[in-house]
């Protein structure tokens, strides 16, 4: 099928062209950073930003809610959001 994107730039507000689930980990990075992170089942997320020095912790996320962040980590420990989709 034609992308007739295909020759548009790339940058953090474009549309995501490789989304992949999210598995939280409490030390594993993310494989690669995302845009934002789309979150199917509300709760909470606790992640690191590219340039953080520290976790912060995303609370009463609603389902099918998008977070603006291009995260390095999310977190396993605190996170209770389902469904989490990186918009990569």
């Amino acid at each position: 099928m034609p992308d007739k994107f295909q020759n548009s730039s790339d940058s953090a507000s474009a549309p995501s062209t490789a989304p992949y689930p999210i598995q939280p980990d409490d030390t594993a990075p993310l494989p690669s950073v995302p845009r934002g992170i789309y979150v199917g089942g509300g709760g909470t997320i606790v992640l690191r930003g590219v340039e953080g020095s520290e976790d912060v912790t995303y609370r009463n996320l609603p389902d099918a809610s998008y977070v603006a962040v291009r995260a390095l980590y999310v977190r396993a420990t605190g996170t209770t959001a389902t469904h989490l989709i990186a918009e990569a």
